[in-house]
């Protein structure tokens, strides 16, 4: 049985600018989707698309990036899962799991469940052969939570601990680490101290909350930091 897939997340917008600046007309669009594609597209649709009242799938989206000479990434908006990261590379999911390493089927499961079955090394490949930021690539093969942990014990006990594992996990300078980390605990302890001082009754449910607050957002607040 064929599994439905969403349509790709369009960039309306962009397919508009792109058509304009070319001195395309939805019709010149409509026929260069057929005459190179094979895809027979009204021009309606193509106007659809670009009102946001319609979005197209896999195919049409691919078509029509070639028909207004872009990559499919230049009509798509912000991916976030394996599959949308993948058709902004223009790449076929058999392409992937060859230049990973990877049996297709796993592959495919992967993009299906969202669930990243890759080794150590597979990470790397997929974050070289997609173009993945540091963030999207711990996010997409599912090492994101092992890394918040790492930082929140960094945060709330002896960051130093800490500088190893971390640097194990993120290609990245350890003395750039050592700083983001020491940063993050000291961060971290201010506001506890700070929130102590708000008020003896309540004192104690603020420094809570205020520490649960920035651990909850410590992830996003190391990318801030380590990331040129």
């Amino acid at each position: 049985m064929r599994v439905h897939q969403p349509p790709p997340p369009f960039n309306a917008l962009a397919a508009r600018r792109l058509r304009e600046a070319l001195g395309m007309t939805h019709a010149h669009v409509s026929h260069g989707m057929w005459a190179a594609y094979g895809l027979r597209v009204p021009p309606a649709d193509v106007a659809a698309w670009e009102r946001g009242e319609a979005a197209p799938g896999t195919a049409e989206l691919a078509a029509l990036a070639g028909a207004l000479w872009c990559a499919p990434g230049d009509l798509m908006a912000t991916p976030t899962t394996l599959r949308e990261h993948r058709m902004a590379r223009g790449l076929a999911a058999e392409d992937v799991a060859r230049l990973v390493g990877m049996d297709l089927p796993a592959y495919q499961e992967a993009e299906r469940t969202g669930r990243w079955p890759g080794n150590e090394r597979q990470d790397v490949l997929l974050g070289e052969v997609l173009g993945l930021s540091l963030p999207d690539q711990f996010e997409l093969t599912g090492r994101d939570g092992k890394l918040a942990d790492l930082l929140r014990s960094a945060a709330t006990t002896r960051w130093q601990a800490y500088t190893r594992p971390v640097a194990k996990l993120v290609p990245l300078p350890r003395t750039r680490i050592d700083a983001v980390l020491q940063q993050l605990h000291g961060e971290y302890q201010a506001r506890m101290v700070a929130s102590l001082n708000w008020g003896e009754g309540d004192s104690a449910a603020a420094s809570g909350d205020s520490g649960r607050e920035f651990l909850d957002g410590v992830l996003e607040r190391f990318w801030e930091q380590v990331l040129p």
